[in-house]
């Protein structure tokens, strides 16, 4: 393996994830990821879409009660109509003292009752991601995304509960045109970075060791290929993240959406014009006629209430009051960069923990 924290660190900020293989932050510290190639099935309607789903559930599941993970949108509901009834699904609800966040909890309750579902609430706080943040670490050997405390508080309830399988919804966005604000225009290479960049590394490390090359990869003509960047790159960072979660909790995780892709041109015309995920819509649609669609939210995390007033990192490596215009979601992946630091140099004292 190759040592290069400078590296590591600024790949982390940029992309969520170290990119490169067999590269890590220190000494036998390879950070584990999933296989970038897997088979995945094309995909050219949503009626090819909705059978492929009912397949594969029906193949997990094999007629028994299993574990899904079930938000306020509309990938992980149309799953909840197919896992049998008496199924457990569990809502992430995160807090943070009297200060107001997301709450999914009464839609995805909605979803439950339609589907005959037994409902649980995991209630996530910022002891939690704490706690739990050290263990994930050390099982992915690198910083984490904020989505996988939850994940892996809610993989232990649903093994305590004596499940083997998880079932989430994950990556019908990047497969399938979710993230229209991203997809709302045509972008120009830099213009993009400058956009989806999750956080500049020469804003927040002393020395920045940046690699664009990921990026470059998706280029053509000075335009980026945002579907297809988002399809076949960002999904890599988005799974990882579950599976370590997952595989932490030792429980097998199962995400039905991942093993396909759009197999004709994404339709950027529908999308622009207020019909985001529209294959998916469709499902929906037939499988909820008596629902509205409900307004899309990301997975929630109260980032922006737990780390209102943090002061930012202390250690060398970072700018000083670098995080001071951040958003949670930004601040998180400083903290929890320093955090990992602190560990893996046997640093005890932690702020802010």
């Amino acid at each position: 393996m190759i040592v290069d924290k400078e590296y590591c660190m600024s790949s982390f900020l940029l992309y969520r994830r170290v990119v490169k293989q067999n590269v890590g932050f220190k000494e036998n510290l390879v950070p584990n990821t999933i296989p970038l190639k897997w088979d995945r099935k094309p995909i050219r309607d949503s009626f090819e879409l909705e059978k492929h789903l009912r397949k594969t559930i029906n193949n997990v599941t094999k007629g028994q009660n299993v574990a899904i993970a079930l938000s306020g949108g509309i990938d992980s509901a149309i799953l909840a109509k197919m896992v049998p009834k008496g199924s457990v699904a569990y809502t992430f609800k995160c807090t943070a003292g009297n200060k107001p966040t997301i709450d999914e909890t009464v839609q995805a309750a909605k979803y439950a009752k339609e589907c005959g579902l037994k409902h649980k609430i995991i209630e996530i706080t910022w002891d939690d991601m704490v706690k739990y943040s050290e263990v994930l670490m050390k099982h992915k050997n690198s910083p984490l995304h904020s989505i996988e405390v939850q994940i892996y508080k809610a993989s232990l309830c649903a093994k305590k509960d004596g499940f083997d399988k998880f079932i989430f919804g994950e990556t019908a966005d990047v497969n399938y045109g979710g993230l229209s604000k991203i997809l709302s225009k045509d972008w120009h290479l830099g213009d993009f970075i400058e956009r989806y960049a999750y956080l500049k590394p020469w804003l927040v490390l002393k020395n920045p060791k940046i690699d664009f090359s990921s990026f470059y990869e998706y280029e053509n003509d000075g335009y980026m290929n945002v579907h297809k960047y988002l399809s076949n790159f960002d999904i890599i960072e988005s799974l990882n993240s579950y599976v370590n979660a997952t595989e932490t909790a030792n429980i097998e995780f199962i995400a039905p959406f991942a093993n396909t892709y759009l197999g004709t041109d994404l339709d950027l015309n529908r999308i622009r014009n207020g019909e985001n995920k529209y294959l998916i819509r469709e499902i929906f649609k037939r499988l909820y006629p008596k629902f509205e669609l409900p307004n899309k939210l990301p997975m929630p995390r109260a980032t922006d209430q737990w780390l209102e007033d943090w002061q930012g990192p202390t250690r060398p490596e970072f700018i000083k009051h670098c995080t001071d215009n951040m958003s949670g979601d930004q601040k998180w992946l400083v903290w929890v960069l320093e955090k990992y630091l602190n560990m893996i140099n046997n640093v005890k004292r932690l702020l802010y923990s």
